[in-house]
C-alpha cells in the first residue's frame, strides 16, 4: 500500500506522519517512510537546490527538478518496497509538485500532471491525505523560519492551499481532507479513521 500526506507547510505533517507510522506498525505492517523531495542521494542534493538555496528558478525548471528527484525515488526505493509488501508513507508526492509549480499560472496543472505521471512511470498513491488549514494560521505556526516556498508570503500560501483543494481529486483514487486546525489528537483521530476505511 502507498499512502501520501500533503498540505501547505505548518499543518503538522511531521507529527501526523509519525503517528500514522506507529499506528501501522501496531497493526503488524512493515512500513517505509520517504520524503519528497529527498530520500535518495540525488533527491537530497536536489532538495538543497529547490528548498534551501536562493537560486531564482523558472517554475517549469523547479517542476522538472522535483520530478527528477521523484523518478529516482520511485524506481530505486518505492517500487521495490511495494513489491516486498511494505506500506510506504510519503511526506509529499506529485500533488505538491503540481500545486506549487502551477500557482501563478506559469505552468498549467494538466501539463504538470502529465509530466509527473511520466516521471513516476505511472505509479500513483492508493490514498492521498490532505491536511488543510487557512494559510494565515499555518504561517503563524511556522514563525520566521521559512524555506524558498514559504518565503513568498501568506497570499501565495493561501493560493497554494486553494490549489491543493482543487487538484486533490487528481492525485489518487482515494483521497481525504483532514481539518488540521484542531488539536494534534483530533487530527490524528480523523486521519486514522480515513486510513482504517481504506485498509478495510
Amino acid at each position: 500500500m502507498f499512502i501520501t500526506l500533503d498540505g501547505i507547510d505548518g499543518v503538522g505533517k511531521s507529527t501526523q506522519i509519525e503517528r500514522l507510522i506507529n499506528y501501522l506498525g501496531e497493526r503488524g505492517q512493515e512500513t517505509l517512510l520517504v520524503r519528497d523531495p529527498g530520500t535518495t542521494e540525488i533527491g537530497s542534493k536536489l532538495r538543497e537546490i529547490l528548498l534551501e538555496s536562493d537560486l531564482e528558478l523558472h517554475r517549469r525548471t523547479e517542476a522538472m527538478l522535483f520530478m527528477a528527484s521523484r523518478c529516482e525515488m520511485v524506481e530505486t526505493i518505492l517500487r521495490p518496497a511495494i513489491a516486498e509488501g511494505k506500506t510506504v508513507v510519503s511526506d509529499r508526492f506529485l500533488l505538491a509538485n503540481v500545486v506549487y509549480q502551477s500557482v501563478g499560472g506559469e505552468v498549467l496543472p494538466d501539463l504538470l500532471w502529465q509530466m509527473g505521471r511520466l516521471a513516476n512511470g505511472g505509479l500513483t498513491p492508493d490514498l492521498t491525505i490532505l491536511l488543510d488549514m487557512p494559510a494565515q494560521r499555518s504561517m503563524e505556526r511556522i514563525g520566521s523560519e521559512t524555506d524558498r516556498m514559504e518565503s513568498r508570503g501568506v497570499d501565495y500560501m493561501e493560493a497554494v492551499r486553494q490549489a491543493f483543494l482543487q487538484q486533490l481529486p487528481h492525485s489518487s483514487q482515494a483521497t481525504a481532507i483532514i481539518n488540521a486546525d484542531q488539536t494534534p489528537e483530533e487530527v490524528s483521530h480523523d486521519l486514522l479513521t480515513s486510513v482504517e476505511q481504506i485498509l478495510a
